[in-house]
């Protein structure tokens, strides 16, 4: 008999699942292919259940010849080892990212032969509320809180973008893009203390208070899943920071970033041109054992960023202090430069690297951006964060939006830069 392909990249199976079984056992022995969880997080769907589980339950289902692993989005490898003579898919994957998926599928297909079939999607009430219920369990705080210990393992760099709203948050959500055969995408968001300030038209001098952040922070996990690393900045006095520690490991954050200076927050990027005071070595290490002490789980991260760069105090205090830091429980270490090239955040992370293996390295690579996450991971970083790029981008189309206007008298002329109404209500989504 002819050798039918189909994979699945599910927690759940539902009757459109079962529908393209029933299809495709018509054409052959049917063999379905198990997504990779590695593979699921470049396909825009976090896993909820192990893969051993999904496995098994795809395993259950009547009629299925075989059940195997597919460790990559891209077909490739298992048409190559399989030579199926049809791949049988849902036609959802005709529009959106999933489009690259299908068309390297066909390609792939058309060198032997082998013939694709799109069977229409199953759309009904039913259908749309399990995968609604789906999104929602990734959602939930006790789901996401660990999801960013999860792509930690399972990715060589977490790509991780600034947000400061709702519709931002959407945005690190659903960009996903085809490239040169890829689809990439964010894994994690950042909330930074500065784009936060900035879009509520305050200074970033941690003027706004944690009860305001936090309500940040609801907006955006209201109608999104991926992972949250929080901008803590100083963490403020220790025994106001345990308090914020309790509430973001609640609320389901993932990490946060706490710098180590004293004083009124001034920005980084100012370095010695403000006057800016480092926290002492022992202080700092109290307040993350502190922080470490009043957590209720393992998931949540803390993550000591050291500023010893920023205010030219040398490599050597650098590292003293990243090694004080980790000792102290520090989950992850970020270091920071305003250099305009990475040579002293690659020298601080090789050095950093012969002493330690494990504990994650975070850089935000704002001044020196012209490194690519390929070279950071060369030097052992773990999680890349663009810190404000939306929040940039956004301020001078708006201004030159509103000029546009007033020079004119009317929106026109600015018109042609526009996102159309109905695409940004297509971004966001209906229950």
């Amino acid at each position: 008999m002819k050798t039918v392909y189909t994979c699945f990249s599910t927690d759940v199976i539902h009757e459109g699942h079962l529908n393209l079984i029933k299809e495709a056992k018509k054409y052959g022995n049917v063999i379905v292919g198990v997504l990779s969880d590695e593979a699921m997080i470049r396909y825009n769907r976090f896993p909820t259940i192990s893969f051993e589980e999904r496995f098994a339950l795809i395993k259950n289902i009547e009629g299925i010849k075989k059940v195997i692993e597919q460790k990559d989005i891209m077909y490739d490898r298992v048409i190559e080892e399989l030579h199926p003579d049809y791949v049988i898919h849902g036609d959802n994957w005709k529009q959106g990212p999933m489009k690259a998926i299908r068309e390297n599928v066909r390609s792939l297909l058309q060198v032997y032969g082998g013939k694709l079939i799109d069977v229409p999607y199953t759309r009904n009430e039913k259908v749309k509320r399990i995968d609604e219920r789906i999104r929602e369990k990734v959602a939930m705080p006790e789901y996401r809180r660990k999801r960013l210990r999860q792509l930690l393992k399972m990715r060589e760099i977490v790509k991780t973008l600034e947000v400061h709203s709702g519709l931002t948050g959407l945005i690190a959500e659903k960009t996903v893009v085809d490239h040169e055969g890829e689809l990439d995408q964010f894994d994690a968001m950042w909330i930074s203390s500065l784009c936060d300030s900035t879009a509520k038209g305050k200074p970033d001098i941690e003027l706004v208070d944690m009860t305001s952040r936090f309500r940040t922070i609801d907006d955006v996990m209201e109608v999104t899943t991926k992972p949250i690393i929080f901008d803590g900045d100083t963490g403020g006095l220790i025994e106001h920071f345990v308090y914020t520690v309790r509430t973001l490991e609640r609320m389901g954050v993932s990490a946060v970033i706490i710098e180590d200076k004293t004083g009124l927050k001034k920005n980084s990027l100012f370095g010695t041109e403000v006057e800016q005071t480092q926290d002492t070595i022992e202080h700092f290490c109290e307040k993350i054992k502190a922080g470490k002490n009043i957590q209720l789980t393992d998931d949540f991260m803390i993550i000591a960023r050291i500023e010893s760069l920023i205010l030219e105090q040398g490599m050597e205090d650098a590292l003293e202090r990243a090694y004080a830091y980790v000792k102290a429980g520090a989950d992850g270490i970020m270091i920071h430069s305003r250099k305009k090239d990475p040579a002293e955040i690659f020298a601080f992370c090789d050095a950093f690297r012969k002493v330690d293996k494990e504990t994650p390295i975070v850089v935000v690579p704002t001044s020196f951006n012209q490194v690519t996450e390929t070279e950071l991971a060369a030097h052992g970083v773990n999680i890349v964060i663009y810190a404000n790029q939306l929040t940039r981008s956004a301020f001078p189309a708006m201004e030159q939006t509103a000029k546009d206007i007033l020079i004119n008298h009317r929106a026109k002329e600015a018109d042609g830069r526009l996102m159309p109404i109905k695409d940004i209500l297509t971004l966001i989504d209906e229950l």
